[in-house]
């Protein structure tokens, strides 16, 4: 057993190999759901033959709107020991995807560097995650990981706390995204729009938050030099059952709360991305039923 301290949280829980453990509910080896090539990226990320997107099981924060409730709770997946986590890989880049997606690693660091370390996959492997990591485990990952994608969910500490259960989520996002830019630099697009390297910054628009949109647009277009990264402001927010306690999330966005950030995101001059209110469906969550595992 492990007592583990690898995420901004360091429950310092006991975590075996595959004994779940921690606030993560997750064992020392990843656990993953699902494996196959996915569409449902920036197109940047996704390309025209899909990104290879590997679903991890557990997760470090707790969003009571989250959509992959029935993985981040921990449960299912199938466990995976390094090699057999890079087998997976060169399998899925065999089918012809653009990328590598790793989604929501963060609490399996060691076990994902582990399988990545010498492995040349000739495409770009992606860090799809929460934002919520600490800058000792992202540095495990340098070298290793040429795209991170992480979210900017909140600037206010109150709402970061009621609905993820985590006080500290500002904070410690912006150091870990300041450290993924330190690692990949400006942002490099092949000459057919694929991202190659560099940090792709996303935003869920909540419903009546959009004071926390504006700050995650400030904080993108104020922290780094002009152009180095991209930025994506995300409509699809869902509401999913169990939100009794938080009415105000209990709908979508309306036009009107999407079009105001869209032209917030052109006034502050971020090149990136940004979704059409027919987004919000549920049609992209996929089964997470170890497809390709």
């Amino acid at each position: 057993m492990s007592i583990c301290s690898l995420c901004p949280r360091r429950c310092r829980a006991p975590r075996g190999d595959e004994t779940p453990g921690g606030f993560c509910r997750s064992p020392l080896l990843p656990r993953v759901a699902r494996a196959a090539s996915h569409y449902g990226e920036e197109p940047c990320i996704a390309g025209p033959n899909g990104t290879g997107a590997v679903f991890f099981t557990g997760c470090n924060l707790g969003c009571v709107y989250c959509q992959n409730r029935a993985i981040s709770s921990g449960k299912g997946g199938r466990t995976l020991r390094a090699p057999e986590l890079r087998a997976l890989l060169l399998r899925l880049r065999d089918t012809g995807v653009d990328s590598i997606d790793l989604v929501t690693g963060a609490h399996f660091v060691p076990a994902i560097a582990e399988a990545l370390s010498g492995l040349s996959l000739g495409i770009p492997v992606v860090w799809n995650s929460s934002g919520y990591e600490s800058v000792e485990a992202l540095r495990q990952l340098e070298g290793l990981v040429q795209v991170y994608m992480p979210d900017y969910k909140y600037s206010d500490p109150n709402a970061a706390k009621k609905y993820s259960g985590a006080e500290d989520y500002p904070e410690v996002a912006r150091e870990a995204i300041r450290e993924m830019f330190r690692q990949t630099g400006p942002v490099e697009l092949d000459e057919n729009g694929l991202l190659r390297r560099g940090v792709l910054i996303r935003h869920l628009i909540l419903p009546g938050r959009l004071e926390d949109a504006r700050d995650a647009v400030d904080f993108a277009a104020d922290s780094f030099p002009e152009g180095s990264v991209l930025f994506s402001l995300m409509s699809q927010y869902t509401p999913m059952p169990g939100l009794e306690a938080f009415p105000e999330l209990r709908r979508r966005i309306t036009r009107e709360e999407n079009e105001a950030m869209i032209h917030y995101l052109r006034v502050r001059g971020l090149g990136g991305f940004w979704q059409e209110g027919a987004a919000a469906t549920g049609e992209m969550i996929p089964d997470f039923d170890l497809t390709g595992v």
